[in-house]
């Protein structure tokens, strides 16, 4: 089985899951898991966990994510995109240059943002595109998500293209659509690419078909990032003896147990990444002062 992360280039017309079910026929293996959806008619960076990394998923969909999108002026849609029914088209004034400016920069900062009904977001058991498709509408309660950025590329109204840096959880479709509402013309978002989340980027990115040739030729292995190097900040070390029986069982760590791969001792006061004597990579650990002793923050280790 493959352990690791695999940076893929999601195409446009695929869904999330769709990347993973066609990843399980070409890669040949079942333990596989996404990290954060994107809608059908996006497209970009998408980072896919294999085996022993699906334990990564959730820690991977926190990262903050960087995008470009393409803003259409004068509508506005059920979706929030160019691919849901109309609800209103108005014509776009001439706007100035500076006043489109000022008003993008002014979702800048915290911003609370009020999720789409089509989105996956459950409210009492049930997806909110699952209500949206019956016709329903509930009130949904605004989010805080930060925008770190917006650069813009080009402005031809009706279309402003942007790159957006921003914070899990936010949805760019929302943020077109309240964008168009704050120009007072309505807007929808026409494209959008993730260029990137995290460590990963759209130039490094593979497609489907390139990862198809790589398990053919034998090199995706050179495409995989594996599990410990995703935590390549985190000081190596290693322990043996009780404290490796104690660390593959997910037990707390004095620091007289740990040891640096450099050969020196040394009381590291942050996150570390465990390892057996044979180099085989067990868990992350983090201090607490409190308890004076290092405490598991994720398990990788798994009995044979």
């Amino acid at each position: 089985m493959i352990h690791g992360v695999l940076n893929v280039q999601k195409e446009k017309g695929y869904t999330s899951h769709d990347v993973v079910a066609k990843l399980r026929g070409i890669v040949g293996q079942r333990k596989i898991g996404h990290t954060g959806t994107l809608d059908p008619d996006a497209k970009g960076v998408l980072p896919i966990c294999l085996g022993r990394a699906t334990k990564l998923c959730d820690l991977l969909t926190d990262k903050d994510k960087t995008y470009e999108a393409v803003l259409l002026l004068g509508r506005t849609t059920d979706t929030q995109d160019t691919g849901g029914r109309v609800l209103e088209e108005q014509d776009v004034p001439d706007l100035a240059e500076d006043t489109v400016m000022d008003i993008l920069q002014s979702f800048v900062g915290e911003y609370a943002q009020i999720p789409p009904m089509y989105s996956a977001i459950k409210v009492n058991g049930r997806k909110l595109y699952e209500l949206a498709r019956e016709g329903k509408e509930i009130e949904r309660k605004a989010r805080i998500v930060q925008i770190y950025e917006i650069r813009v590329r080009k402005i031809e109204l009706p279309r402003i293209w942007m790159e957006v840096r921003c914070s899990k959880g936010t949805y760019i479709r929302t943020l077109c659509h309240d964008i168009g509402k704050k120009l007072g013309c309505g807007g929808c978002m026409e494209e959008l690419v993730r260029t990137r989340t995290g460590r990963f980027c759209l130039e490094d990115a593979l497609t489907l078909e390139e990862i198809r040739k790589k398990k053919e030729d034998g090199s995706l292995m050179d495409a995989i990032v594996p599990v410990d190097e995703m935590f390549a900040d985190h000081p190596r070390v290693c322990v043996s003896g009780r404290g490796g029986i104690l660390a593959k069982n997910g037990n707390p760590l004095s620091p007289d147990m740990i040891r640096r791969y450099d050969g020196e001792s040394e009381e590291c006061r942050k996150s570390i990444r465990v390892y057996d004597e044979a180099g085989q990579f067990i868990a992350v650990y983090q201090w607490q002062e409190q308890k004076e002793s290092y405490h598991v923050v994720k398990m990788f280790y798994e009995k044979v």
